[in-house]
């Protein structure tokens, strides 16, 4: 019987748990046996009662938890102390791994002969929609900054008609189409907002102005935006030029800017100069998706909110974590997918063949693999499965 291990994270600020009590239910069905770190979902509204029910047993001790296990089930990478603490040959399944920057984190893997799956490398197919939690934690990323917004903006979202005249809306301005975009563009239109959205790759425009969203054009002549997997890329210094002028024209109508750009791989691109910001209207607001990754502002301050020349400028990085209810039942399940997919083979043998598998596997046994860089596998989801093409949707970072 194969034994999981469900830890607490230890992460500052993390509070979202790798399986709530419906989807250790499906575990056990599948003849697993679940452990659970005591107090491992209390911050994300499960009590340890919600897992005994459920079938799982609760321990106290993660040392004593983690020896008894195969399989350990985590949000956020594991720190050096978990590692330490897992028996050998152990499979870790986690959100990001993130090997390819910390030689330490590899060292480690290496000697406790991990079998590691990063599930931020699955690979955009049909197959692994179910999984996808980038994608899934993009969206709730994008419907929380455009709340935290409304919430800072001194202001309505939505036009009003009172005795007194009418209150215009606020005009929303959204820095980049992908998934946690085109969630920010929803929500923002569905709280009343005017949204402009911009975006290097033209071909996000259908689904922008599909969303009641007008898209801003930049002219681009015989350059390419995206790659070939879809995500946006470095663009020439001209394009980036013409890009910054446009940007700069619209934050100074705009009462709220939600910015997501970001480049696989690399520091995200700076889209918003202290000069910029200068020229925004007092009391404007700005939340900063890829905080965490540098920035799209030049003033954002990771996991901070700061306010500069008059305009509030949000670099929370853990929006997702501030949803931890939902955000974990969603995580949950796309784990569980991913876990029940890899365990498919009655032989107990990854078949590392499989796309799904081999994208993931960062390392196996002890022995770091190719796929340990983040870039180094397709990501473009193109087959529905029907011989439809699926839109291709920019990566969004770990979240």
């Amino acid at each position: 019987m194969t034994k999981i291990g469900i830890l607490k994270e230890k992460s500052a600020g993390e509070k979202r748990v790798a399986a709530v009590p419906e989807t250790i239910k499906k575990m056990i069905a599948a003849g697993m046996e679940v452990f659970v770190e005591t107090g491992a979902g209390e911050s994300s509204g499960f009590g340890n009662e919600d897992y005994e029910k459920a079938g799982a047993k609760l321990l106290s001790n993660t040392e004593t938890l983690l020896k008894g296990i195969q399989t350990a089930l985590k949000v956020r990478k594991p720190t050096l102390e978990e590692i330490d603490k897992l028996p050998e040959g152990c499979i870790l399944v986690a959100s990001s791994l993130g090997p390819g920057s910390d030689s330490e984190l590899s060292r480690r893997y290496c000697a406790k002969k991990i079998t590691g799956f990063s599930l931020d490398l699955l690979p955009r197919i049909a197959r692994a929609q179910s999984m996808d939690v980038l994608s899934s934690m993009a969206n709730i990323a994008g419907y929380k900054s455009v709340i935290v917004a409304a919430d800072r903006l001194p202001k309505f979202f939505p036009m009003l008609m009172t005795a007194a005249g009418t209150v215009t809306p606020a005009r929303a301005l959204i820095l980049g189409a992908g998934v946690a975009g085109l969630q920010a563009i929803a929500t923002a239109r569905r709280l009343g907002a005017v949204v402009r959205v911009f975006d290097v790759r033209p071909v996000v425009k259908e689904q922008v102005e599909s969303l009641g969203a007008q898209f801003v054009d930049i002219p681009i002549q015989h350059e390419t935006t995206q790659d070939s997997r879809g995500y946006a890329k470095e663009i020439s210094e001209e394009t980036a030029r013409k890009e910054r002028e446009i940007i700069a024209r619209e934050l100074k109508t705009a009462d709220v800017c939600i910015t997501t750009a970001q480049i696989p791989g690399k520091k995200a691109p700076t889209l918003i100069t202290e000069e910029m910001v200068k020229e925004m209207k007092k009391g404007s607001v700005i939340v900063d998706l890829a905080a965490e990754q540098g920035g799209n502002c030049v003033l954002t301050e990771a996991a901070k909110e700061v306010v500069k020349y008059g305009v509030t400028i949000i670099g929370f990085t853990d929006l997702v974590s501030q949803m931890a209810y939902q955000s974990s039942q969603i995580y949950a399940r796309n784990i569980l997918n991913f876990f029940l997919h890899i365990n498919k083979n009655s032989s107990k043998e990854l078949d590392r063949e499989d796309e799904i598998i081999r994208s993931t596997l960062i390392c196996y046994q002890g022995e770091m693999l190719p796929s340990s860089n983040p870039f180094s596998t397709a990501q473009t989801r193109t087959d529905d499965g029907k011989g439809k093409n699926q839109e291709v949707r920019v990566r969004q970072g770990s979240f």
